[in-house]
């Protein structure tokens, strides 16, 4: 069960409450994992608030906003924008602030997540909650970009997944 003063902010369009409306179940079901297993997540309930934005959109969305923001002009399955580093929240914690504090945004594209769970002959919730937990451990500052970062993020994904009866994604 996720705290109290953790608040995530969902907002969806019609596409995914008329085609997946056990979005707000699933997206909660994955930060709790995150929260129970994640060392960086450990403190987060000890924070006065803080919040998570999560956007479920499409395509056209995060086209646009991975053109914008990583010079790429085609959708791509889903988006993160960590708001603060590691050290930042450290930092947030030292201070016992008042201040709300957001961990970051971020944001799904429909159609890609759809095509891309056919196309792996997964489910679309299962595709969808690799896709959550790798959205949220990037906001912690997981990296895919060196082997040995992929690796170790890969690991943490498969074992959360595991929790919730995901098989891996990354089986041949």
């Amino acid at each position: 069960m996720i705290s109290e003063n953790i608040e995530l902010d969902i907002s969806a369009s019609a596409v995914w409450q008329e085609q997946f409306p056990e979005y707000g179940e699933r997206i909660a079901a994955c930060f709790e994992q995150i929260l129970e297993h994640v060392p960086e997540a450990q403190n987060f309930e000890r924070f006065t608030h803080l919040e998570l934005s999560i956007l479920l959109g499409e395509d056209q969305d995060i086209r646009q906003l991975n053109k914008n923001y990583r010079d790429k002009e085609q959708a791509t399955n889903v988006l993160s924008f960590p708001s603060l580093s590691q050290d930042e929240i450290d930092l947030s914690l030292k201070q016992d602030s008042e201040i709300p504090v957001t961990l970051g945004d971020i944001i799904f594209a429909f159609e890609t997540i759809k095509s891309e769970a056919l196309d792996q002959g997964k489910s679309f919730s299962d595709h969808f909650c690799h896709l959550c937990l790798h959205g949220m451990l990037h906001l912690l500052g997981y990296d895919h970009m060196e082997d040995v970062q992929a690796e170790e993020m890969e690991a943490l994904e498969k074992n959360l997944l595991s929790k919730l009866s995901i098989d891996d994604p990354y089986q041949d």
